[in-house]
């Protein structure tokens, strides 16, 4: 397989630029710079191909080395559909962000930023386990015929109600 350098510079533009916008907090960056990677994806799966060979139709007097992996291509398409999905959807949240706010810049909340300014040592957490974490009690217990019918799976008991 012949390595494409100019496929090769144009993918590393794809991805750098697109991680790029991805940082970004404008909704529009961010879309794209998904719709630069999900190019250079496709760029990548379309160079891992291979080179293009013949279609992938057989015939008896052609070598099968002769001919081109379909997988590639069925994985492209597949990727385009996602593609597209994931921009119809972003699109109605920028068209939203829009409508109610005139920008679609999206803003750290109140709550993001009291998480941000508290420590991050929580004491449940960064606690020390004790080496006996169990809740049940370890003595053996005394056989009870009324739990016994109450459990499940247990046989029904008739019992007669008083009257």
């Amino acid at each position: 397989m012949s390595v494409n350098l100019t496929l090769l510079v144009v993918m590393g533009v794809l991805y750098a630029v697109g991680v790029y916008l991805l940082l970004e907090r404008s909704l529009t960056r961010v879309l794209l710079g998904l719709m630069l990677l999900t190019n250079g994806t496709n760029l990548l799966i379309l160079h891992a191909g291979g080179v293009p060979g013949l279609a992938p139709l057989y015939d008896g007097s052609i070598a099968a080395e002769d001919y081109s992996d379909p997988l590639p291509q069925a994985l492209i398409l597949t990727a385009i559909v996602i593609s597209l999905a994931v921009t119809a959807f972003l699109l109605g949240m920028i068209y939203r962000s829009w409508v109610l706010g005139r920008r679609d810049e999206i803003q750290d909340d109140v709550e993001d930023r009291r998480v941000a300014r508290q420590s991050s040592y929580d004491v449940e957490d960064d606690a020390e386990v004790p080496a006996d974490t169990t809740e049940f009690d370890e003595a053996p217990r005394r056989y009870d015929p009324d739990e016994a019918l109450e459990a499940p799976g247990a046989p029904a008991a008739r019992r007669e109600e008083p009257r």
